[in-house]
């Protein structure tokens, strides 16, 4: 993969942080807007191979309560589909390079695919 995938919404102000990071720094990116394209489960398990599902959610966002997953006890295959219908529950973005992944505002992560990157094309 030659590029860094971004999964976000329009008006999440870290997706537009990370689109930035990138595009400063000449990296080419990709981004999924995930209200119009859903995360692929093969790419949703990438993450939570990584992170452990319950830690993708952002419980700060008014989604999160408003959705009741604070009360609720759930199946892993019942989140993933709330999740699917709404994105916002996630901490956004979602970041990955080939088998870099993050979530959320992460910048040394960021700083890591940028140089994987970079690295890659010097080959």
């Amino acid at each position: 993969m030659k590029l860094v995938q971004i999964f976000g919404v329009k008006n999440s102000s870290a997706a537009r942080a990370a689109e930035r990071f990138f595009k400063e720094r000449g990296v080419p990116i990709q981004y999924v807007d995930l209200k119009q394209k859903a995360l692929a489960p093969g790419e949703i398990k990438r993450f939570i191979d990584k992170y452990k599902l319950s830690s993708m959610f952002d419980v700060e966002s008014k989604e999160y309560e408003a959705s009741g997953l604070k009360y609720m006890r759930m199946s892993e295959s019942d989140l993933l589909a709330k999740i699917e219908k709404e994105p916002k529950l996630l901490k956004l973005p979602l970041v990955r390079h080939a088998n870099l992944v993050s979530i959320g505002h992460d910048e040394e992560s960021w700083k890591a695919m940028a140089a994987a990157l970079k690295e890659a094309a010097r080959k």
